[in-house]
């Protein structure tokens, strides 16, 4: 019987699950929101919780505790470097599920994983931002050049 065991076995075994919530606590860390099934988003959230945690510590001992437990290097040093420190006021609850529709093939519970201060990064905005910067700086660099405005001949008939 598996009385007082709460961890969700989610259909795989032990070594799989860990590599599958690491994967995912490494994709929120990057990219700031995680779209996935309700049941996974569940078992992400104590493991980004506990590692936001060590990233607040800054010590070399929590960064290799953290890189331990997710294998990017990478994704630690955005956590250690970006994320933890705005962190810093809050004693807990970094990250927020929010519920979705069910999935359209198998009806699955949807769920968004996301950091509760931050603002979420999508690769649509990205784009539109270096778009936007480019654009002035066009505009800027042409010199500019001073309308005049002559009056429209009238129309006489002979």
């Amino acid at each position: 019987m598996r009385h007082l065991k709460r961890t969700a076995k989610l259909g795989r075994t032990g070594t799989h699950r860990n590599a599958m919530l690491a994967n995912l606590v490494c994709s929120l860390i990057k990219h700031h929101r995680v779209t996935t099934t309700l049941a996974k988003a569940k078992a992400a959230r104590p493991v980004a919780e506990k590692i936001l945690t060590l990233g607040k510590r800054g010590t070399i001992h929590a960064r290799r505790l953290a890189v331990a437990r997710l294998h990017q290097e990478d994704a630690v040093r955005v956590l250690f470097n970006e994320i933890a420190p705005t962190q810093k006021e809050r004693r807990g609850g970094y990250t927020r599920i929010v519920k979705l529709l069910p999935r359209q093939g198998d009806a699955a519970d949807m769920a968004i994983l996301e950091w509760v201060d931050l603002p979420a990064q999508t690769t649509a905005q990205a784009p539109a931002e270096t778009v936007a910067q480019a654009q002035p700086t066009a505009a800027s660099s042409a010199p500019t050049e001073a309308k005049t405005e002559t009056p429209a001949p009238s129309e006489t008939k002979p």
